[in-house]
């Protein structure tokens, strides 16, 4: 088994996220949420569409477009991997969503697992990433991705392969704010 960047950030929102959807099978229904069905779309008409004025403005010599990469670890579909005058590379990500100021740490993880997946594929080292706003009229916000940000996602996707392969009920989060969110709140305990 392979494990996507959602998975990593569902164990971040909470360990007990992984136990529920991975060892005891209880969907969560997210092809019920608008913004993750529009998003999903929204990558493909994106991908069609000409992008060059952006990568211009970004310091790009080549791109990969839809790029579907692998390790022993984790899998994802990266909507553009770039290449940069400095040597490096860059996930770039298309987000349905206005920028409101902030950066969520969904958005940060999910660039740090391409990150970890770039580096590997393509064996160059990666320092940044790229998110782009389409409903605030292509916003770009560069995020930088430090060996700590990279190692962190690697330790969870190691302790999310534990859960599952042990069966392990794992504490809950300690942010509990999060509890009223979650799709397993009647399920677990409190």
């Amino acid at each position: 088994m392979t494990l996507t960047p959602s998975h990593i950030i569902e164990y971040l929102f909470c360990p007990r996220f992984t136990y529920f959807e991975y060892v005891l099978a209880v969907p969560q229904f997210e092809e019920h949420n608008y913004k993750v069905m529009k998003g999903r779309h929204l990558h493909d008409e994106r991908l069609e569409q000409n992008k060059n004025y952006l990568r211009r403005r970004l310091g790009v010599v080549n791109k990969y477009l839809d790029q579907y990469l692998t390790n022993d670890l984790i899998r994802g579909r990266v909507d553009e991997v770039l290449e940069l005058a400095d040597g490096t590379m860059a996930p770039l990500d298309y987000k349905f969503a206005e920028f409101k100021n902030r950066i969520y740490d969904t958005y940060r993880t999910q660039l740090y697992c391409y990150a970890w997946l770039i580096e590997e594929n393509f064996g160059r080292s990666v320092t940044r990433g790229f998110l782009v706003y389409t409903r605030s009229q292509n916003r770009v916000e560069e995020i930088p991705i430090t060996a700590e940000n990279k190692a962190d996602v690697q330790k969870a996707a190691t302790a999310i392969l534990e859960i599952i392969d042990r069966n392990f009920f794992p504490k809950a989060t300690k942010a509990k704010a999060r509890c009223v969110s979650c799709t397993y709140r009647n399920l677990c305990i409190k």
